[in-house]
This record gives C-alpha cells, sequence and structure tokens, in this order.
C-alpha cells in the first residue's frame, strides 16, 4: 500500500538523470539498445523538438515547453 506521507529532497532525482531513465535506460531495458534510446548514425531516428531546453528550467515550469517538432521512423509527424 502506498503511503501517505509526502516525498521529501532525498528522495529528488535530477532532470538529466530521469530523462536518461525514461529515454536511453527504457531502450536498454527493451533490449532495443543497440538501435534507439541514443542519437547516432545508423540509430532509429524517433526524437521530439522542444521549444526550449529542459535542463535549463525550472521544475515547475516544464508543462508550459512546447514541441516543436515529432520525427517517428525517420519521417516527420508532426511540425508546429
Amino acid at each position: 500500500m502506498a503511503s501517505v506521507r509526502p516525498g521529501g529532497p532525498e528522495q529528488c532525482v535530477a532532470l538529466a538523470d530521469a530523462l536518461r531513465a525514461y529515454i536511453s535506460t527504457a531502450a536498454w531495458q527493451d533490449f532495443a539498445d543497440d538501435f534507439k534510446g541514443t542519437l547516432a548514425p545508423g540509430r532509429a531516428a524517433d526524437l521530439c523538438v522542444l521549444d526550449r531546453p529542459l535542463l535549463d528550467l525550472d521544475p515547475h515550469e516544464i508543462t508550459q515547453v512546447r514541441v516543436d517538432l515529432t520525427v517517428f521512423d525517420g519521417r516527420v509527424v508532426f511540425e508546429r
């Protein structure tokens, strides 16, 4: 059962670590890290371009970030 106690600063994760876990570690967990999870020649070209750098933001501002471009399977599928 989940606790109703709020988490404290000792349970925080740096944004760069959280992004890495969401992107490249997820590819590794899916046994797909040989072709996706990082940007490099010969890898799957699935990515999104945001309107500002996430790592420069206050965490409370992340919900205001907009997607400028999305590429899936090497094709642009969204462009603002």
